[in-house]
């Protein structure tokens, strides 16, 4: 992958996130995880180039997430289903996902790691976290997401690298 400016890339996000999805990453070159999600938002938030994700506390990457300053979030080929269902299912305590679906981690900014197999690739640097809580829920459909499981945590990064294939 090469890296390019963030102006140049226009991903069609609602699709993308419906369809393909994607996979984010936290860690460094020492040790690091990769979820699939389906939940993401790209903007601008505090005027800056943003990307905002939700894990919740019992997935393997939210320890990373909380213990690093930089998250990735990459779009796989819809070719790549099966890879994204791998790392929606299994759990990264128990298997390396990038060496289970044949996939190179490549490195953005301060180590953050990304799959170099991805059709685009975003750095973020957290800028800002915040626990959802159902007591704010509006919508009691909401509550369905949440059956016995806890609420997510919300990640609002600053994208600060972005690459292409």
């Amino acid at each position: 992958m090469r890296k390019i400016d963030l102006t140049a890339l226009t991903p069609e996000v609602f699709s993308v996130f419906g369809t393909n999805n994607a996979l984010l990453t936290a860690g460094d070159r020492t040790a690091c995880n990769t979820m699939t999600v389906g939940w993401c938002g790209l903007g601008r938030m505090w005027n800056l180039p943003s990307c905002t994700v939700y894990v919740r506390p019992e997935r393997y990457t939210y320890q990373f997430m909380e213990n690093h300053d930089y998250f990735t979030v990459a779009v796989l080929a819809l070719a790549d289903h099966d890879k994204m269902k791998l790392c929606g299912s299994a759990s990264g305590r128990d298997l390396d996902k990038f060496k289970a679906c044949g996939m190179t981690a490549q490195y953005g900014l301060h180590d953050a790691p990304f799959p170099a197999e991805a059709e685009w690739a975003l750095v973020c640097k957290k800028r800002y976290a915040q626990d959802l809580k159902p007591e704010f829920a509006l919508d009691e459909r909401i509550n369905a997401f949440y059956q016995g499981e806890g609420w997510h945590r919300m990640y609002i990064g600053e994208v600060v690298e972005t690459y292409v294939k």
